[in-house]
């Protein structure tokens, strides 16, 4: 299996949302990733609309599919009703489901199997009728994959914001371990695997050499971050690059 990038844009629509001006424009941005390489485009929508807006997403799946049959367009959120109306009017590939508080500036733990499982349960049967992949946000917990299992989802999603944000060599080493436990137990529970939060070009080799199930990678501060030095068709070269497997 060859791990797949998909393209997070809320960064590039925060900027968007600090003037009242239709640029940088989260679609051309959009375009640009895809024709470099893209696998995929996320998006996730909060309430307040502080970054991807409700419009945003129709013209997104609109774009995708009519000018990229085949990439895949996965939507983020918190699943309350309003999230999951949207999510069965514009249709996504993929849902990801994550436990918020709508009020956090980003997602930062994954789901409490033992508190909402019930809950996620149900949610991910509807979300299922309508043939939905759906995909949990999880903590680099090797107990985690088995609960979501238990639960229904087809993938999960593990936080590497603690592995990304590590400096020091023994921190590192030690989320890194548990990230690739995490990845490891998602295998062995028959669940698909993917990963998202503060990757970068730097620390994704090694993931991905020593998981060759991860399937997905979700990154959208780094590679804004780089498109502002390289641009974004260059900077999705270097991170398929980056996730690409070592001759």
């Amino acid at each position: 299996m060859s791990c797949q990038l998909s393209v997070n844009v809320n960064a590039i629509a925060f900027l968007r949302n600090r003037r009242d001006l239709p640029w940088p424009s989260v679609e051309g941005l959009s375009r640009a990733a895809l024709e470099a390489g893209a696998h995929g485009i996320t998006v996730h929508p909060r309430p307040d609309e502080r970054h991807i807006r409700r419009g945003d997403v129709t013209v997104l799946v609109n774009m995708l599919r009519k000018d990229w049959p085949g990439r895949e367009f996965n939507i983020e959120g918190y699943p309350d009703e309003r999230f999951l109306q949207l999510v069965e009017a514009e249709k996504p590939d993929q849902v990801t489901l994550v436990p918020d508080d709508p009020s956090q500036s980003t997602s930062d733990h994954g789901w409490d199997f033992a508190k909402d499982g019930e809950r996620l349960k149900a949610i991910i049967a509807r979300l299922h009728g309508s043939r939905f992949r759906v995909s949990l946000f999880v903590d680099p917990d090797p107990a985690a994959p088995a609960a979501a299992k238990a639960v229904g989802a087809d993938r999960v999603e593990i936080y590497t914001g603690p592995y990304g944000g590590a400096f020091d060599p023994a921190t590192l080493a030690r989320e890194f371990d548990k990230v690739v436990a995490t990845g490891k137990a998602a295998a062995k529970a028959g669940v698909g695997l993917n990963a998202g939060h503060d990757l970068t070009r730097e620390n994704l080799p090694r993931l991905v050499a020593a998981l060759p199930n991860l399937a997905e990678v979700s990154i959208g501060h780094a590679i804004t971050a780089d498109a502002l030095m390289f641009g974004m068709a260059e900077t999705v070269r270097l991170f398929r690059k980056a996730i690409a497997p070592a001759a």
